[in-house]
């Protein structure tokens, strides 16, 4: 039976996702043009080459073996064990499946400043914030496998002129963001004992929500950007801030023996 405290995490995870974002709304539905989508898949990319950066500095504040293999696997899978393998790699096939040339996607000069932005304020909030907020941010893993069916079900129907082959990234994210967020919403459950500690989970998943949901604004208003337009306020959802670094009690973690509550 959940407790009150995992009935929050897994509301915030499933109301502030950004699947809500209108920009994947209409790619769920089949309204993007291909210009749009590839504007996508190349700047998520900048996202997705950070996944191992980010995951090595959560790993560097694990105090046991037990969990650093674990956490180390969630590197493996994006990085791959060899060439040609991992998430990293199956991306950069959806993008040549959809057009793009890899040394594009490659090359980080034309990613979108917004995109930029967002990803650099994740992997610093990862690098500063305690192994706690840093496991709490990735529970938004929780709703990615849902996510994800919905997104190939939508390539399939609505983008017949990607090669169907460039979608191996979301199927393999199926099986492992149940697998990661179950071993991540374990650890959170046993650390977060305190009204304090549970505050801070909370508002370290709240703050990765708003990390999706800017990268998405960014994506949706990129072409706007670029003809100088100015944007309209888009539909994003009220939420809090996260606190700052120095407004916060240390918070460590606690060994895998101890149970949770």
């Amino acid at each position: 039976m959940s407790t009150p405290f995992e009935e929050r995490l897994r509301a915030v995870a499933r109301d502030r996702y950004h699947d809500r974002h209108p920009f994947n709304v209409r790619m769920h539905r089949g309204e993007l043009t291909p210009e749009e989508l590839r504007r996508w898949i190349r700047n998520r990319f900048h996202y997705q080459r950070h996944i191992p950066v980010k995951d090595a500095l959560i790993m560097a504040k694990l105090r046991t073996p037990e969990l650093r293999r674990m956490w180390l696997r969630r590197i493996q899978d994006h990085d791959g064990q060899q060439d040609g393998e991992g998430g990293i790699e199956r991306w950069l096939r959806l993008g040549e499946a959809a057009g793009l040339d890899r040394s594009l996607l490659m090359d980080e000069a034309g990613v979108l400043p917004g995109v930029r932005l967002a990803v650099d304020g994740y992997v610093n909030f990862c690098r500063l914030r305690s192994p706690l907020e840093a496991v709490a941010a990735s529970l938004t893993e929780l709703s990615a496998p849902d996510i994800m069916r919905t997104r190939i079900d939508a390539f399939e129907q609505h983008y017949g002129w990607i090669d169907a082959e460039g979608l191996g990234y979301f199927r393999g994210r199926q099986s492992q963001g149940r697998r990661d967020s179950k071993e991540a919403l374990a650890l959170v459950l046993d650390w977060a004992r305190t009204e304090v500690e549970q505050e801070l989970a909370v508002a370290a998943l709240t703050f990765k929500c708003q990390v999706l949901w800017s990268l998405l604004d960014a994506v949706e208003r990129g072409e706007r950007r670029m003809t100088g337009d100015r944007p309209e306020v888009g539909d994003r959802p009220e939420v809090g801030e996260c606190p700052e670094v120095g407004d916060r009690p240390e918070v460590g973690e606690r060994p895998m023996a101890e149970k949770r509550p």
